[in-house]
C-alpha cells in the first residue's frame, strides 16, 4: 500500500497576517507526515495588490515567501492574471522554484502557451506511481484579451489536458474555476481523482465527493489550510481518499509573528512612499460635498482619461483623505487599494435614461451597503456622484445641461466594478463597454494628479 499526502493553499490574497502560522503548519505537516510521498500545491490568487508589499514588488514578495516552503506546483488566479500587466505576469515567476501548471492562458499566438506556464506535469512518486497534474484558471473572456492574452474556454482545454495525463495512475486538477464548475467537471469526468478548488472562496471542511471525484477547497485569505490523503494498492489504484481543512486561527501563534507581519506591511509602505506623484495645494477630502473633494478631482481624472461626455463614481471608493503637500504612491494605495479599472461605456440616450433610473432606484440601498468582491477592497459602496448628469422631479435626464436625446449616443466614464455588481444591468445589457487596462483606477488618478499638480 502507498500513501500520498497533499497540503494545499488557495486564495491567500496577500493576507500576510496568516502567513507565519501557515508556514509553520506546512513545515510541520511535511516533517510529521507518515505518508510515503508529500506534496504542496497552491491554487491561485496567492497575491493581491491590496497589500502594499505585493503592490510595491509586483507580487515578487509573495514568491519570496512561497519558495522556502518548496511548493511542488501552483496555478494562477485572476488576481495574478488580471491584476498584473502582461509583462509583469510574464516575469512574476522568474525566480519561483516551482512550476506553474496552466493550460488555458495563451500568448497572442493561439498556439503558444503563456511562456511562464506548463500545460501539465507528471510527478513520479518513490514507488513509481505517476501523478498527472492539470491546471486551469477562470476564463475571463472579456478582460484577458485587453492584456494581450488569449484565454481559452474550459470545454476546449480540459479534454486536451486530460489527454496529456491519460496514462497516469492519479489525476489531479488544480482548479481556479469556482465550485460550480468543479462540480460540473466532476459529473462529466469521473476519471479525475481529485479536484483542488479555488476562486469562489468555498470551504470544504471534510471534502466533498461528487461522482467519485474528491473535491477539496480551503476557503480564502489563508484562514484555512487543506490536507488530502490518498491510499493506493499495489496495482497503483486509489483505494481511499479523504480531505480536511484546519482553521488557521486555531494554530499556535508565536510572539514574533506580529512583528513579522508588521514588517511586511511597513516594507511595502516604505517602498511605495519613495515614489512621489504630485504636490497638492490643499488636502482632498473624502467628503464628496467638500470644497476640495477627492471625488471631484477623480471624476475629472476618469472623464479626461476615457474622453467621455459624463462620468459616475461612488464615494465608498475613497478610503482616506489625500493630504496637502507631496503625494506618493503609498498615499494613493491607501486611498484606492482596489483592483478596479476605468471603463468607457457607450449607449444610446434611452439606455442612459434607464441606467440613471437604476442608479436612482438603488441609491439609498447602496449608500451604506457593505460591498465585497469584484475588485472592491473597501467597506461600503457609498453615494453615487454624477459629473454632467442631472435629473428633475419628473425623471427627465439632462446631459451637460441639455435634455437627453433618447436616440443619440453618449459616452460615460464608469468602472468595470459597476459592470460586475448586479445593481446596474443596463451596463451589461445595452452598453458597449471598453475596460481600459492595464492601469488600476489609482494609476489613472496618479497620472492626472502628476500633470495637474506637478512636483
Amino acid at each position: 500500500m502507498e500513501k500520498i499526502q497533499i497540503v494545499h493553499t488557495n486564495d491567500l490574497h496577500s493576507h500576510f497576517e496568516n502567513f507565519p502560522r501557515l508556514e509553520r503548519f506546512i513545515n510541520q505537516s511535511r516533517q510529521e507526515s507518515t505518508a510515503d510521498n508529500f506534496y504542496l500545491f497552491d491554487i491561485g490568487d496567492a497575491m493581491d495588490r491590496a497589500h502594499p508589499l505585493s503592490e510595491a514588488t509586483n507580487g515578487q514578495a509573495n514568491i519570496e515567501w512561497m519558495n522556502p516552503l518548496h511548493y511542488d506546483a501552483a496555478t494562477i488566479g485572476n488576481n495574478e492574471g488580471l491584476g498584473n500587466s502582461h509583462e509583469h505576469l510574464e516575469h512574476l515567476y522568474d525566480h519561483a522554484n516551482f512550476p506553474v501548471i496552466l493550460n488555458n492562458l495563451y500568448e497572442n499566438d493561439p498556439s503558444r502557451l503563456a511562456d511562464f506556464a506548463e500545460p501539465a506535469k507528471i510527478i513520479t512518486t518513490k514507488q513509481g506511481t505517476k501523478i498527472g497534474l492539470m491546471g486551469l484558471t477562470a476564463p475571463y473572456i472579456l478582460t484577458y484579451p485587453l492584456l494581450n492574452w488569449d484565454i481559452k474556454l474550459i470545454q476546449e482545454m480540459l479534454p486536451k489536458s486530460l489527454e496529456l495525463v491519460k496514462d497516469c495512475d492519479v489525476i489531479i486538477l488544480l482548479s481556479h474555476l469556482g465550485v460550480s464548475m468543479d462540480r460540473l467537471i466532476a459529473k462529466k469526468h469521473p476519471e479525475i481523482d481529485v479536484i483542488i478548488g479555488a476562486h469562489t472562496h468555498h470551504l470544504f471542511p471534510k471534502g466533498e465527493v461528487d461522482n467519485g471525484v474528491l473535491l477539496a477547497a480551503a476557503g480564502k485569505y489563508g484562514q484555512h489550510v487543506g490536507t488530502i490523503n490518498l491510499e493506493l494498492n499495489d496495482q497503483k489504484q486509489i483505494t481511499a481518499k479523504s480531505a480536511y481543512t484546519v482553521k488557521t486561527a486555531t494554530l499556535k501563534e508565536l510572539p514574533e509573528d506580529a512583528a513579522w507581519i508588521e514588517r511586511q506591511f511597513d516594507r511595502g509602505e516604505k517602498l511605495l512612499d519613495q515614489k512621489q506623484v504630485a504636490n497638492l495645494p490643499e488636502t482632498l477630502s473624502t467628503d464628496y460635498q467638500a470644497k476640495h473633494s477627492i471625488m471631484q478631482e477623480a471624476l475629472t481624472a476618469v472623464q479626461d482619461f476615457a474622453k467621455t461626455d459624463v462620468a459616475v463614481l461612488s464615494s465608498g471608493l475613497f478610503l482616506e483623505d489625500l493630504p496637502k503637500g507631496i503625494v506618493t504612491e503609498k498615499n494613493l494605495h491607501d486611498v484606492l487599494p482596489h483592483a478596479i479599472h476605468v471603463m468607457k461605456t457607450t449607449m444610446t440616450g434611452d439606455n442612459v435614461w434607464r441606467l440613471v433610473m437604476e442608479m436612482e432606484k438603488n441609491r439609498l440601498f447602496l449608500r451604506n451597503h457593505m460591498q465585497k468582491g469584484m475588485g472592491f477592497r473597501g467597506k461600503i459602496f457609498g453615494e453615487l456622484v454624477y459629473r454632467g448628469i442631472e435629473i428633475d422631479s419628473k425623471r427627465n435626464v439632462y446631459i451637460n445641461g441639455k435634455e437627453l436625446d433618447k436616440n443619440q449616443e453618449y459616452t460615460l466614464a464608469l468602472l468595470d466594478h459597476y459592470l460586475f455588481v448586479p445593481y446596474f444591468p443596463s451596463i451589461e445589457i445595452s452598453g458597449n463597454n471598453e475596460i481600459m487596462y492595464p492601469e488600476f483606477l489609482r494609476g489613472v488618478f496618479a497620472d492626472y494628479l502628476s500633470k495637474k499638480y506637478p512636483i
